[in-house]
């Protein structure tokens, strides 16, 4: 049976999980500012309890972004490096679909409306809707104002917000039925929905694993 190790490092929260001969188990904290201290010794422990060997894993899923721009890059650095050891494939999971999935896992929630704050007065923000147990993107992912978010064109029925962009409810340009603004990304959503993807054949070479940032213009210095 397929063994698939999840992690993801790209809000406040920092989480691990496994799935081995069907089972899955997770660890998950909010520590901001201690994932690269915190993210290798949870994964060991985790696989401890489990019983599993590093070396038994079939692929690596890790939440590629959008979100904090240390902690995507500490979740890439550190996927990479067990995967290149390993010389396993990497599985690339949306942190905004991972808080999608997290909604139907904990809300039942069918469509989520997927926002993380983004700092600068933006917000990342996706809508998904659940197929067959998955949540899927429906449109595109992006950052902008909280003004200018909207619903995917001939949206109908109920919605949920989730995640740390809804603390801008007040100013966001979409009414939802209810939200969770302190919702976070967890590893043990990654893993649901690199599952999918395992099955689909979608695992990528460690090389390839690319962070998602979604603004391009961060590091770009200010014209004087």
């Amino acid at each position: 049976m397929t063994t698939l190790l999840a992690l993801d490092t790209a809000t406040e929260a920092c989480s691990v999980a496994l799935l081995h001969n069907g089972e899955v188990t997770s660890h998950y904290e909010v520590i901001p500012r201690m994932h690269a201290q915190k993210l290798l010794p949870m994964i060991k422990q985790l696989l401890a309890e489990s019983g599993v060997a590093l070396g038994t894993v079939d692929a690596i899923a890790f939440g590629r972004g959008p979100g904090a721009f240390t902690g995507v890059r500490i979740a890439i650095g550190v996927v990479q490096g067990l995967a290149f050891a390993l010389e396993r494939p990497v599985l690339p999971v949306s942190n905004l679909a991972a808080l999608a999935q997290g909604a139907l896992r904990q809300q039942g929630a069918q469509q989520v409306a997927a926002a993380i704050d983004a700092r600068m007065d933006e917000v990342y923000w996706g809508c998904y809707q659940a197929v067959a147990g998955e949540m899927r993107l429906q449109g595109d992912e992006a950052v902008l104002p909280p003004e200018r978010v909207a619903l995917p064109a001939g949206a109908q029925g109920l919605w949920f917000g989730a995640g740390t962009g809804w603390g801008y409810a007040e100013r966001l340009a979409v009414t939802v039925g209810a939200s969770d603004p302190s919702a976070l990304p967890s590893a043990l959503d990654v893993l649901s929905l690199a599952r999918f993807a395992w099955d689909r054949g979608e695992a990528i070479a460690a090389e390839q694993a690319q962070p998602i940032y979604l603004r391009d213009n961060v590091a770009t210095p200010k014209k004087q």
